[in-house]
């Protein structure tokens, strides 16, 4: 949980001792170890306030393209819209942290609305894992199996995963709505991170399983799916007149990328010191151990919110056919929309299929995957 600026003892947040563990830690040893905290009231609020700034014009812009520019959508645009959706609800709430911190843990709005925010903050942090999975998978099916797909990639299915997605998050965080609360310390209101002390054991056990079943898992399906598609893109699938590589093979390839630099910067690191941070308290580690995990801690929280303004960057480098399309039909209208909006929101998933199943980037080609994976 988050500590006031104060120095103060470990005592008042220290889990209790569990069962099997002979004895307690003395009062004198607790009384011993402080944390300094001051860089957290300087880094939270600015780290939190540019992704505010940067993130909620870019993820509104986003929504907004998708349901006024993008229509019919495909599987891709779908998985994408709840991406947007779920980072814009973020954002919105972090104008509460970004007073939180400033005013030094002092937390003026309520218990309610203390749980709200933490909800939204994980909400958003599994549901982006979870949809980027979705992408990552439906890329797969694309890549490596492309005549099943025409049959499983469809629109239809990627709107009852969302659901399913968003329900299972729910859900799942539903005891952490039990879990937050609020305390008041020095003539300051906390809003917990994780919960109140005498909770603080089981909320360890919970917080692990939500770990492993929302963060574990999917990164281990998505390494599993990118293995198999790096296998098969560097493998030439056709005689090619020279050493240009094919148009999708590019698109694909920027997906890696720009998926596993997201999981590389957003959420590995947080979900190693989180781990690291929990399981020190929950055992009780020494003070300079616990002084330096809880550094690295509150280091890597502003990146995991970072993947709201990440997200939109996968939109603008998704596919240049899909973007190349929208800018035709752009043209079309009496009222263009600039090119470099439409760019923003530019899913490929479906284009690089094409290129995949057949390896050609004709015109009808193209279109007919298109239709097929609407």
């Amino acid at each position: 949980m988050d500590a006031p600026v104060r120095m103060f003892s470990l005592a008042p947040w220290t889990p209790t001792p569990t069962p099997w563990l002979e004895g307690n830690t003395t009062a004198a040893a607790e009384a011993k170890c402080v944390f300094n905290e001051e860089f957290k009231f300087i880094l939270l609020p600015i780290s939190y306030g540019i992704v505010f700034v940067v993130g909620l014009p870019l993820n509104s812009w986003a929504v907004w393209i998708f349901v006024s520019r993008m229509r019919p959508w495909n599987a891709t645009t779908t998985y994408m819209f709840n991406l947007a959706i779920s980072d814009t609800l973020y954002v919105f709430s972090l104008p509460t942290l970004v007073y939180y911190y400033a005013d030094r843990n002092n937390w003026p709005f309520g218990k309610v609305f203390c749980k709200i925010v933490r909800f939204l903050f994980y909400a958003n942090l599994y549901s982006s894992i979870l949809f980027l999975t979705c992408i990552s998978v439906h890329r797969y099916m694309g890549i490596c199996h492309p005549i099943r797909s025409l049959k499983w990639v469809k629109t239809k299915h990627a709107r009852l995963i969302c659901v399913g997605v968003w329900l299972v998050v729910t859900i799942c965080l539903i005891p952490n709505l039990i879990f937050v609360t609020t305390s008041s310390k020095d003539n300051s209101t906390l809003c917990h991170d994780t919960t109140k002390p005498e909770e603080f054991d089981h909320y360890v056990h919970y917080s692990s399983s939500i770990m492993a079943l929302l963060f574990g898992i999917p990164f281990l399906v998505i390494v599993v799916c990118y293995c198999l598609m790096a296998k098969r893109l560097c493998k030439p699938s056709f005689p090619s007149p020279g050493p240009r590589v094919p148009s999708y093979k590019k698109r694909s390839i920027k997906m890696i990328i720009i998926v596993l630099t997201v999981f590389a910067v957003c959420f590995v690191p947080f979900h190693i010191t989180r781990t690291l941070y929990y399981t020190s308290r929950y055992f009780q580690a020494d003070c300079q151990t616990l002084n330096i995990i809880n550094f690295t801690y509150k280091i890597t929280r502003p990146l995991a919110s970072i993947n709201s303004c990440l997200d939109p960057i996968l939109y603008f480098m998704a596919g240049d056919k899909y973007r190349g399309r929208l800018r035709r039909g752009a043209a079309q209208r009496p009222r263009p929309v600039p090119t470099s909006l439409l760019a923003l929101v530019s899913p490929s998933v479906d284009s690089s299929v094409a290129g995949s199943c057949c390896n050609s980037e004709s015109r009808g080609t193209g279109t007919a995957w298109s239709r097929g994976g609407q």
